[in-house]
Parts: C-alpha cells; sequence; structure tokens
C-alpha cells in the first residue's frame, strides 16, 4: 500500500494558496490510480514512484503547478511546451484535465512500468564539425606543420573541437600565440588536447 511522505505534506503546506488545492488534488489521484505508489522529494519536489522507478511528479512555482510523467512522451505525447510537466502551467484545478482522463494517464504509466518499456529518449542531432579559426588554418597550410594537419584531420570532431575551444576562448593575444604553439606540437606528436589527463 503506497504511503504518504511528511515532506510531501511539507511541500503542499508551505506552497502558494493557490497551489496546495492543485497539489493535494493530483496526489490523491495518483493514489487513488495507484495505491502502490512511494512518496519522496527529489531535486527539491514531490515524485511518486511504482517498484523503485520513477512514475510522475508535481511542483509549485510561484506563478503556477506543474505535472510530468517521467514517461511523458509516451503516455501525453508532445507536452504544450509551457512549464514543466506534460499539463501545461497549472494556477487552477480547472486547468487540470478531467479526473477520469487524469486516472487513465496515471494507469497507462504504471502499465508501461510494469511491461519494461524504456522513456523515449529524443536523439541528439550531431553537432557540426569545428570551424577551424584563421591563424590555425594558415598555420596547419604550411608545409613543416604536415605532420600536425594529418594528426588533425584524422580525430574525430570532437578532439578537433577541443582544440578549436582551447584557442578561440583566450582572452590575450600572448596567450592565443602560446596555445598555437602548444596545439601544433602536440599534433605533430598525435596527441589529444587533453592528453595529459588520458
Amino acid at each position: 500500500m503506497g504511503s504518504h511522505d511528511p515532506r510531501v505534506d511539507a511541500y503542499i503546506a508551505k506552497s502558494a494558496p493557490f497551489a496546495a488545492p492543485i497539489l493535494e488534488h493530483l496526489r490523491t489521484v495518483v493514489h487513488e490510480a495507484c495505491p502502490e505508489v512511494e512518496e519522496s522529494i527529489k531535486w527539491s519536489m514531490p515524485f511518486f514512484s511504482y517498484k523503485g522507478s520513477n512514475l510522475c511528479n508535481m511542483a509549485a512555482f510561484k506563478q503556477h503547478c506543474s505535472f510530468g510523467f517521467w514517461q511523458g512522451r509516451d503516455i501525453v505525447g508532445e507536452p504544450p511546451g509551457e512549464g514543466m510537466g506534460q499539463l501545461g502551467k497549472l494556477v487552477s484545478l480547472e486547468d487540470l484535465p478531467p479526473r477520469k482522463t487524469l486516472l487513465a494517464r496515471i494507469r497507462k504509466a504504471v502499465a508501461l512500468k510494469d511491461s519494461g518499456i524504456k522513456p523515449a529518449r529524443a536523439a541528439k542531432p550531431a553537432k557540426p564539425p569545428p570551424v577551424l579559426p584563421e591563424d590555425l588554418a594558415t598555420l596547419l597550410a604550411q608545409r613543416k606543420h604536415a605532420a600536425a594537419r594529418k594528426t588533425y584531420e584524422g580525430f574525430p570532431p570532437s578532439a578537433q573541437r577541443e582544440y578549436v575551444e582551447w584557442i578561440t576562448e583566450t582572452k590575450t593575444e600572448a596567450t592565443r600565440q602560446k596555445r598555437l604553439a602548444s596545439t601544433l606540437e602536440w599534433l605533430a606528436e598525435g596527441k589529444r588536447r587533453n592528453w595529459k589527463y588520458e
């Protein structure tokens, strides 16, 4: 049987007057839909877990509340884009979906946990290769730096980016010149930017 965590009681008690009824309602519906639910506080907000796995969470802010499913994309589809969670910014009980809808969604979240289906993760778009700073490009184009150029061109974009960012983040021209010299030396030796730590 699910239990009420006194930390969640305290969280609701110290939330804004408009938020408390929303949070209480959400909490009641979660317990109704999943009697075995466990409550806790994670990342400073109330979480509901089922069989040791995050199911959903709620939060109160200054102007609104939010409610979200851990596998929200699989349960609700795309979130509305305002506030956290999948229900948008909640400022009153009227902003909540009907109790029947909420119960169905929570039961769907429980069923997903029981089925073992993991949350759908959006694939991160690959970062484009780094743009060589003009001074480094000029140096690498020189015949005497052929070994450095070959190493640089053979590196994956992430390793190239480490050198480019190290050079472009400099504040002074003197530091930039030192880093350019080190870059050419290390590349000629086939070394990555953070070779000392590898």
